[in-house]
This record gives structure tokens, C-alpha cells and sequence, in this order.
């Protein structure tokens, strides 16, 4: 796994801007499961994105600092805060009003999860009236469908945790969630099937705040360089989530 980024340019603007504190402060959002795996032997999380953080820090050579977050739309909100210098995060046009992502390093398929005898076959035939979708709002697809869905009504559940027990206990016809989540949803619900193909593919990526123009520049070539060195296919296999974090394309 190639991990040597000396080369992706550094200016001492883009450094003061993500230093600020002295260490680089990376926000990373534990509800993710495939993106954050598990702990380090200290405590810390561990997995593809606090790698990746860890390799900006390598090549800023400044201590890092990882901020965990419970849910994406926690760490999305902190950016006003000055609690975090990069997030790493799927990135949204909502998101993107205060947040300036590079392009994405992974992506992930989003799909939904039907109920026994369902009469919806396909993901076009979802958005219709009287349909419900359970739905954790703040994610990168629930943000997806709060922009796209026109007929169908959402079923917003604040801990995603929950959006499975709330769709199986009252009967709700349709639940969004990640792809591999689904998967694994799906056993816990004779019947229940998951639907093919997708209604949003999340786009991970890592950002800073808008201000931080020369900071956003580096962390571009960065991913750029991390994807085309193998570095991220690297990071996907050593965590052993391969078949269900997808390496994004180069820009």
C-alpha cells in the first residue's frame, strides 16, 4: 500500500489553515460503519477514514487529533463551531454551502428495504403517495431524498440506530439506508427484500471550511494522489470492508 505523499504540494497557507490549534483536528463520523471499523489498541477510532486523516497529518507533520462525531449531520453542523479543521463526511449540497469538499475518495450505494408481499419491484417505483420511508435524516441519502422525494412521505428517525426497529415495528412500507447496511437488515425481516440498484450513490469526502481556500486546494491533490497511488484500495482492504466501500473515480 502506497502512503508516501511528499509530493502533493504544501503550501505554508494551506498548513496555517488546517494547524490552526497546533494539531490537525480531524472530525470523524462514527455512525458509519464501513468508514469507521473498530478501535486502535489506545482507544481511538480506527478504519478508513481516521486512516486517511492520519496520512494528512503525516504529510502536514503535525499531531492529529481525531473528533468523533455520532452522526454525520453532528459533524456537518460543527463547522460554524471551529471544533474541526477536515471532516471527513459524504458530500451533499447542503453541506457544501458552508463546507468545501474535495472530490470523493469512496462511494457507497443507497438503496431501500421492502416489507413482505410488497408490491414495489423497483427503486423508481418508490416515490408515491401513500408510501412511507423510514429514513435517518441527517445522512447523506436522507439528505438526497429530503431534495428529491415528491410524493412519498418521510419517516425521519434521529438515531440511526433505530430506523430498522421503527420501519419493522409500525408496518412501514419502505426503508432507506447504505447498501451493506441493508444486507445485513434484510435477515432480520422474513420475507423482506432489498431492492436492486440504487437511488443515490454517497460521494465520502474530505472537507474544511469554505475560508480555508488554500487548505481546500492541498486536501484535493491529496485525495486525488491517495486514490491513484492505491492508497484508499489499500485502506479498503486492510479494513476488510472490499465489496462495500467502492474506490471513487479520479477527477
Amino acid at each position: 500500500m502506497v502512503s508516501d505523499f511528499a509530493a502533493v504540494p504544501l503550501s505554508d497557507e494551506a498548513k496555517a489553515q488546517l494547524t490552526s490549534a497546533g494539531v490537525l483536528r480531524a472530525g470523524i463520523n462514527m455512525g458509519n460503519f464501513l468508514l469507521v471499523t473498530g478501535r486502535t489498541p489506545a482507544g481511538d477510532p480506527d478504519g478508513v477514514s481516521p486512516d486517511i486523516a492520519r496520512a494528512i497529518a503525516a504529510r502536514l507533520d503535525v499531531p492529529l487529533k481525531l473528533i468523533p462525531f455520532k452522526t454525520p449531520g453532528e459533524l456537518g453542523d460543527a463547522v460554524d463551531a471551529n471544533v474541526w479543521d477536515i471532516g471527513l463526511i459524504g458530500a451533499e449540497p447542503q453541506r457544501a454551502e458552508k463546507i468545501e469538499f474535495t472530490a470523493s475518495y469512496a462511494e457507497i450505494e443507497a438503496t431501500y428495504l421492502v416489507r413482505a408481499g410488497s408490491a414495489i419491484q423497483a427503486v423508481d417505483e418508490v416515490d408515491r403517495p401513500g408510501v412511507r420511508i423510514a429514513v435517518s435524516p441527517r445522512s447523506a441519502y436522507g439528505l438526497w431524498l429530503e431534495r428529491n422525494i415528491k410524493h412519498a412521505a418521510l419517516v425521519r428517525v434521529e438515531s440511526a440506530d433505530r430506523v430498522f426497529d421503527r420501519f419493522a415495528a409500525e408496518d412501514i412500507e419502505v426503508m432507506a439506508a447504505l447498501r451493506p447496511g441493508l444486507l445485513e437488515d434484510v435477515k432480520r425481516l422474513p420475507g423482506a427484500r432489498v431492492l436492486d440498484g440504487h437511488f443515490s450513490v454517497v460521494q465520502q469526502a474530505v472537507g474544511t471550511p469554505k475560508a480555508n481556500t488554500a487548505a481546500a486546494a492541498f486536501l484535493r491533490a491529496f485525495v486525488e494522489g491517495a486514490k491513484a497511488s492505491g492508497f484508499i484500495a489499500g485502506l479498503i482492504a486492510k479494513h476488510g470492508v472490499e465489496g462495500r466501500l467502492s474506490v471513487a473515480s479520479a477527477r
